[in-house]
């Protein structure tokens, strides 16, 4: 199993990022995928959930982000939006307790 992400950098108050997370080494389009996020000195944070049931997101970011998947590409991605300096963290996809490196969200001006 493995699961690599990307997409994080550093933008503005109210920007945007997309990350993505590509998996491999499991049957990734029946897997129910998460984001989540642990930021400076705090413990790990659930973002968002999407299984064949539909989307689920915490109350911190709904109406800000979107989860999806491309089944095809074996990529799942996070759209964020109107990002907040309270969503600094280091974000990863998991699948079940499996989890990738991780990719860094900073939002400051």
């Amino acid at each position: 199993v493995q699961l690599v992400e990307s997409g994080g950098g550093m933008v503005q108050p109210g920007g945007s990022l997309r990350l993505s997370c590509v998996a491999s080494g499991f049957a990734f389009s029946s897997a129910a995928m998460s984001w989540r996020r642990q930021a400076p000195g705090k413990g790990p944070e659930w973002v968002s959930t999407i299984n064949p049931s539909g989307a689920y997101y915490a109350d911190s970011v709904k109406g800000r982000f979107t989860i999806s998947r491309d089944n095809a590409k074996n990529t799942l991605y996070l759209q964020m939006n109107s990002l907040k300096p309270e969503d600094t963290a280091l974000y990863y996809c998991t699948w079940g307790p499996r989890k990738g490196q991780g990719t860094q969200v900073t939002v400051s001006s």
